[in-house]
């Protein structure tokens, strides 16, 4: 019949559901169904919804039959109508429900941020969507999804997305509507903004982002992540300074104040006079030292051991990022002295240096002149850096 077809391969029985399924269609549809199970006895079923563009209650209690009979039973291609009443009616929750992605092109169009796993591209002028760089990156982006939701709610400024799409050539990506927002890195280039205006406004979002407590279990804890950075090195360096360094990540209490974890100029962006976090996923909690690492490395880590410059990941000189670090941890810790910001300093130094130690070691950095002279480069001022610093809290 014309609302559903049948299809065996191996133990698994596809099923194809097409146009309206209501009272008037459901037994006959069911009959379908029920024969092609009866004999092939599946194991699995999968419900192919590309076509099917109503479903009343009679068809869902099709669907809950099925389940019943086979536990394997999903949904893919569902359009976001038909999701909507299976989300509303418990389905959603009962067995895998796959929706149907519309396909967009980001070919041709301006990346405006990046991140540790995916890159923002402007698609027009109110839309920014982020490709993952994960071509499986569902799980993912619905991680993503309620991380976003969880810093809004907490009053974090965050564009939330409100779509998830298939990118034309492979992957996903989530859609954001931000109309006319332009990255800091955008601002500096163009010179609409001056190092000194977005490095207030970073420090103002910045400081509003630690000010916020989340709740424990929501979200990573950046100290356990730290920690394993740590603990990989023990091989790498001397056994003392090893467990004087792991000793150190170990000693910092947990903080369940909010953390960005990517913090940098591509990922804050400017929309009516309001900064903007984007690029969520690496949201997390734990203490201050941890995002301060990972901004020492972003502005002056990486180039400084010959990785990739601020002028190709961030789009500024060399010279104007390594300023902008500059004043950036001086208005974090505004108030303070020299000594005092210097001693903080070197803090995010030791713990930017053990990741992108680790880092290169883990994409195979021994295996090339260029890796391992990073390598050693990370290793001498780890040495160095523990030599100096005694505790991690300030």
């Amino acid at each position: 019949m014309d609302n559903v077809s049948i299809r065996k391969d191996g133990k698994k029985l596809f099923v194809e559901l097409k146009g309206h399924i209501d009272s008037a269609n459901a037994g006959d549809i069911e009959k379908v169904i029920n024969t092609g199970m009866s004999e092939l006895s599946p194991v699995s079923v999968e419900l192919d919804c590309t076509d099917l563009s109503y479903i009343s209650s009679a068809g869902l209690r099709i669907i809950l039959r099925i389940k019943k009979a086979i536990d394997d039973t999903s949904l893919v291609n569902v359009s976001s109508d038909v999701y909507e009443v299976l989300d509303m009616t418990g389905f959603t929750e009962m067995m895998d429900v796959k929706k149907a992605y519309r396909v967009l092109s980001v070919e041709g169009a301006e990346i405006i941020g990046q991140g540790a796993n995916g890159k923002v591209y402007r698609i027009d002028a109110d839309t920014i969507v982020k490709v993952y760089l994960n071509p499986d990156a569902l799980p993912e982006i619905h991680r993503e999804r309620e991380l976003a939701r969880i810093a809004f709610v907490s009053g974090i400024p965050t564009a939330i997305p409100y779509d998830v799409v298939k990118i034309e050539g492979g992957g996903y990506g989530s859609v954001f509507e931000l109309l006319n927002a332009k990255s800091f890195a955008k601002l500096l280039i163009t010179g609409e903004k001056t190092v000194d205006e977005v490095a207030r406004m970073s420090i103002d979002l910045l400081k509003q982002i630690h000010g916020t407590v989340v709740k424990e279990g929501s979200m990573p804890d950046m100290k356990e992540t730290a920690l394993d950075w740590a603990s990989f090195l023990k091989d790498y360096l001397p056994n003392d300074k090893a467990e004087k360094l792991v000793s150190l990540v170990s000693a910092v209490p947990k903080d369940l104040h909010l953390l960005h974890g990517d913090y940098h100029i591509k990922n804050v962006m400017l929309q009516n006079g309001e900064a903007l976090l984007i690029d969520m996923d690496t949201l997390c909690y734990g203490h201050p030292v941890f995002e301060l690492a990972s901004m020492f490395n972003a502005y002056a880590g990486f180039h400084s051991i010959g990785e990739p410059s601020a002028a190709s990941f961030l789009g500024i000189p060399t010279e104007t990022a390594d300023l902008l670090w500059n004043k950036l941890i001086r208005l974090y810790l505004e108030g303070r002295s020299t000594e005092e910001i210097e001693a903080v300093e070197k803090k995010a130094q030791l713990i930017g240096y053990t990741r992108l130690m680790r880092r290169t070691i883990r994409r195979h950095g021994f295996d090339s002149e260029t890796g391992r002279a990073s390598i050693e480069i990370c290793k001498e001022k780890i040495l160095a850096l523990l030599d100096e610093v005694d505790t991690l809290l300030f």
